[in-house]
């Protein structure tokens, strides 16, 4: 962004000039036409329901500012006597409950060693993370007042219509803004149900979410989508885009999915996974619909699955009436599951079958002490020619793993780990370091590929 200052004598010109009817000379001492007053009709125009949408919800919309924790000093900062300024990081949230409780992005308050939240009036309170869910990308964090809140109304994303209005609330560059009243974007919902996997600059991995045009530009996470109602149909999240700009692609998790995280983390302070015991593969190519369902490649003795009927090797093509074209749908229809919720699928060969899912167990949700037993070797393009590794931004080749490790996680030598939770791994070194972040007893998401087929691994941290 650049901001130009226009000289005081330009800027006196200009006015001068703006100021004189049209015809009228500078020497002529006739005064300029009063501006005419709109009309109670015009004014009844302009209320349109993007207006009213708007004035529903921006009032329960904050801002969130995060200091994080201050880098180590360098041997110059040392030498100098210098410390490190901590990084900042923005972003937005919207308020549910009008005691305190705010819905926002994890990636917003990652790390954060201090959270602080400026309501719709500019008043700045301290904010304490109740817990995060990096998996789902949502964030809950509780602020106090004195008074009631305002709220936003939920609405729900499971009937939304393509083209239909969409409102992007936010505070996008809130630290080079004078105030504290959301930005508004407006533009339509463009598809729904879209999963998408990053790469090259792309950040995060991200299934069945909204997409819509209405700008969204960093400062915007954690922000809500809302509909010509006012109502709150997404969280906003992530934005594809070449220049860290908005190019009108702009995607939000579904509000049912966002309200379930938030729930789960108000009553506990984690979320519980729902289990199928079954793990899928599907083609390399996440663009080749032409597959139609993704394989079983193992089923868990007496897991749900199991009980079930579903053998590996069974070609899953529907579940919930969604159709299968690849991993991330399968993973798209687990991720708005609660534990109990049945799924029925639908199996290529033929038949339905009817599986209730349970808790994630600790057997399959591998609980680990450490994964830094594991040898890792950062995927080069060299390796990745060698060993015909799909995805284009690299990863970390499993070298070496100790047997009790793989036959707690089901991971091999020559798996390659690419992503955790919603996040790429570029490199050996970051696989490592994200791995370190995990909290005691946190449950997180490894995304592997082995031989060209991609698939998840569930795991825990030992407490």
């Amino acid at each position: 962004m650049v901001i130009r200052r226009i000289t005081s004598a330009l800027t006196t010109l200009l006015l001068a000039a703006c100021s004189r009817p049209h015809g009228v000379s500078a020497q002529q001492s006739t005064p300029p036409a009063p501006r005419a007053v709109p009309s109670r009709s015009v004014d009844a125009s302009r209320q349109t329901a993007i207006v009213s949408a708007t004035a529903k919800a921006a009032p329960a919309v904050v801002s969130i500012h995060v200091t994080l924790p201050a880098p180590r000093p360098s041997q110059f900062d040392l030498f100098y006597g210098q410390t490190p300024d901590a990084p900042q990081g923005f972003g937005t949230g919207f308020i549910i409950r009008a005691d305190g409780i705010v819905v926002t992005n994890n990636h917003v308050v990652e790390g954060a060693k201090q959270i602080t939240v400026t309501l719709h009036d500019g008043t700045e309170v301290d904010g304490r993370l109740l817990g995060a869910d990096p998996v789902t990308d949502i964030a809950v964090i509780k602020i106090n007042s004195k008074s009631p809140l305002p709220i936003v109304t939920l609405g729900k994303s499971s009937d939304l219509l393509i083209g239909e209005w969409a409102i992007a609330l936010g505070n996008p560059y809130a630290y080079m803004l004078g105030n504290s009243e959301p930005t508004v974007t407006a533009g339509v919902i463009s598809a729904t149900n879209r999963n998408i996997m990053s790469s090259g600059n792309m950040q995060g991995v991200y299934v069945d979410m909204i997409q819509t045009d209405a700008a969204i530009n960093p400062g915007n996470s954690g922000g809500p989508l809302i509909n010509a109602l006012g109502e709150v149909i997404g969280v906003n999240s992530s934005i594809f885009s070449n220049t860290g700009e908005s190019v009108g692609l702009g995607f939000s998790i579904p509000i049912e999915r966002a309200s379930r995280v938030a729930n789960e983390i108000i009553a506990s302070g984690s979320v519980r996974r729902a289990w199928a015991g079954l793990d899928v593969v599907a083609a390399r190519d996440l663009t080749d619909h032409r597959a139609g369902g993704v394989t079983v490649r193992a089923v868990a003795p007496g897991g749900p699955a199991e009980r079930a009927g579903i053998k590996t090797g069974d070609v899953l093509v529907r579940a919930n009436d969604r159709p299968l074209r690849t991993y991330l749908d399968w993973e798209a229809v687990k991720l708005n599951l609660k534990v109990g919720d049945p799924i029925t699928v639908a199996i290529k060969s033929g038949g339905e079958r009817r599986v209730v899912t349970s808790d994630l167990p600790s057997l399959t949700a591998a609980q680990v002490t450490v994964l830094q037993g594991m040898q890792l070797v950062t995927v080069t393009p060299a390796i990745r020619s060698e060993r015909n590794v799909g995805n284009q931004w690299g990863g970390a080749l499993v070298y070496k793993v100790p047997p009790e490790l793989a036959a707690q996680t089901g991971i091999q030598s020559g798996d390659v780990i690419f992503g955790m939770n919603n996040n790429p791994l570029r490199s050996a070194d970051e696989v490592a370091a994200a791995i370190k972040t995990v909290r005691p007893g946190a449950q997180f998401v490894l995304y592997l590929e082995r031989q060209g087929q991609r698939f998840t691994v569930p795991l825990q941290l030992n407490p």
